[in-house]
């Protein structure tokens, strides 16, 4: 490891602080069952207690500082995520019009569903990211679940960026992460189906969807609703919805 691999790795355990949003039971970190409440216990069978309270303390040192390392990441790419995302607005703003071309240079449009990359104009671009602003605040505020398929896919951008800076600078992190992560930041989620994108398969107008898209209910997946709210009571920011 580098130098600059140190000065990474002790900025981002700086920043798991901040991440005040998720704690890191959340992000996978099993707790000594002698720092449980009465009440927490009680969630676990005693078999699962034991076995929690055997690990050794070396052992849960490198959990720790693996799942603090993880918050710091998240936190550190939030705010990567949205100056990538302002950088990509500059360089749609620049185009007369976007084309699938445009899209594939961008740093993070060039990450949602390919088969609607012409749809990712400088307008849509200005309310993603509204929505990933408001998805990342939440990784201080507290986190509640993605309330359209917009803030879903900026919760998977986010995570696309920290799987970046995780390559670049190999970071020690916990196993299988991304997917324990997903578990808890998108739930039930349903923009995973847009990504399923079958090249036999032909709609109407000579477009190609997956097969998972295309037997989905479109007022959920279709591109015009991606910022509408999921439930009356999912909230979408204001200038999203307009």
């Amino acid at each position: 490891m580098s130098a600059d691999d140190d000065d990474i790795t002790d900025e981002l355990l700086a920043d798991a602080d901040k991440l005040t949003g998720l704690g890191l039971e959340l992000l996978g970190l099993d707790p000594h069952p002698d720092d449980m409440t009465p009440e927490q216990r009680l969630q676990f069978d005693p078999e699962d207690l034991e076995e929690m309270a055997a690990v050794a303390p070396e052992e849960r040192q490198k959990a720790l500082r693996q799942t603090r390392l993880l918050a710091g990441l998240l936190w550190n790419s939030s705010s990567i995520l949205i100056d990538q995302l302002f950088r990509d607005l500059g360089t749609l703003s620049r185009s007369e019009a976007v084309t699938p071309t445009d899209i594939a240079g961008t740093s993070v449009l060039s990450c949602l569903p390919p088969q609607f990359a012409a749809s990712y104009d400088a307008k849509f671009t200005q309310k993603f990211i509204v929505v990933a602003s408001d998805v990342t605040a939440a990784l201080a505020r507290g986190w509640t679940a993605p309330g359209c398929l917009a803030a879903e896919l900026a919760v998977r951008c986010l995570l696309d960026q920290a799987e970046i800076t995780e390559d670049i600078y190999e970071l020690d992190l916990p196993e299988d992460w991304r997917a324990n992560v997903e578990e808890v930041l998108l739930e039930d989620a349903e923009s995973d189906a847009l990504y399923v994108h079958d090249q036999h398969s032909n709609d109407d107008d000579g477009g190609h969807h997956g097969g998972r898209v295309a037997a989905a209910d479109a007022a959920q997946l279709g591109f015009e609703h991606w910022f509408r709210p999921f439930t009356p009571g999912d909230t979408v920011p204001p200038y999203a919805c307009s």
